[in-house]
């Protein structure tokens, strides 16, 4: 077996190692993708994962830990698939189910959190969505004076927004979760952004943005159409957003299950979206008729505007 490379080896190219490492199959699975990449994925995987290592010694971990934590991620979520091949629905249907089972749970919210960050870049679904993110983000540069982003993740879509839009961009971030906030704050390098511990909903209605992020939010909701319609809300007459969603995606804190993308265009439209762009991309390679017999996940990302303005606004 080789060695494990020095620091001076490339983050991705110490994490695959560690995964083949560990994982054969899945590595060499990975390593055939990777090596179809352009220059801009390795510039960006780079960069972030570099980012996260200091984070995790700040924590006192190596980054072996982190990769170990998005192997156990994922046995884990191939348990949930399995499960949810069988029974046609997500493991939780309520919030108070996964805050229960996940949230309240610091040993899985770790190799969770920590196991996401690798999915962001190895998943080719995944970095769809990221990458899709970061084309589309610049059309919208000179409209944009004010930025709002639901829910911190790792800080990687408000702070690619951040190199992307103009300096003078005000930028805030709401989240439920400190654990989130403060691994956001700790992993995104600019200064500029302003972080709000609390519910969207006990937000400040008169609070408006050009811009809102909801990345990835509303299958962790029982009612997503709430959220929308508060996003819709939240938006200035020119304003945009950034909506994704999974589809068939089983995972512990996933609630909303979104059996086809068309269930999620729909309901952006009756709730008053406009989709401007979208894009899907499947977890797996296989023609688009085989993927929806099969549940294969799917993630589904838009950048929509309100169709109407807001009589109030008018």
């Amino acid at each position: 077996m080789a060695s494990w490379p020095t620091n001076d080896t490339p983050v991705l190219a110490r994490t695959l190692q560690r995964i083949k490492e560990r994982e054969p199959t899945y590595g060499s699975k990975l390593e055939a993708e990777l090596a179809r990449r352009d220059a801009a994925f390795f510039e960006r995987a780079e960069r972030f994962l570099a980012r996260f290592e200091k984070f995790l010694a700040a924590q006192g971990k190596p980054l072996e830990h982190g990769i170990d934590c998005h192997l156990k991620l994922r046995i884990a979520m191939k348990q949930e698939r399995m499960d949810f091949l069988r029974s046609g629905r997500y493991a939780s249907s309520s919030f108070a189910e996964v805050e229960q089972r996940v949230y309240a749970n610091p040993e899985i919210m770790e190799y969770y959190m920590y196991g996401l960050v690798f999915s962001q870049f190895l998943w080719k679904e995944q970095y769809a969505r990221l990458e899709f993110f970061c084309n589309g983000l610049p059309l919208y540069r000179t409209q944009i004076d004010s930025y709002l982003e639901l829910g911190g993740g790792h800080a990687m879509y408000i702070s690619s927004a951040a190199d992307i839009l103009q300096p003078d961009t005000h930028f805030e971030l709401i989240d439920i979760s400190a654990t989130s906030i403060d691994v956001a704050r700790a992993m995104s390098p600019n200064d500029r952004i302003q972080y709000h511990l609390c519910n969207v909903f006990d937000f400040p209605a008169e609070r408006k943005y050009d811009f809102v992020v909801a990345g990835e939010i509303l299958e962790h909701l029982e009612e997503p159409r709430k959220l929308l319609a508060r996003i819709r809300d939240m938006l200035t007459p020119r304003g945009h957003a950034f909506i994704s969603t999974p589809v068939n995606a089983p995972t512990v804190d996933h609630i909303h299950l979104f059996n086809h993308a068309r269930e999620i265009r729909d309901m952006l439209r009756s709730e008053g979206y406009l989709i401007e762009s979208e894009a899907t991309r499947y977890a797996e390679d296989v023609p688009e008729a085989q993927a929806e017999k099969l549940k294969v996940a799917q993630m589904f990302a838009a950048f929509v505007r309100v169709e109407q303005a807001p009589a109030d606004s008018a």
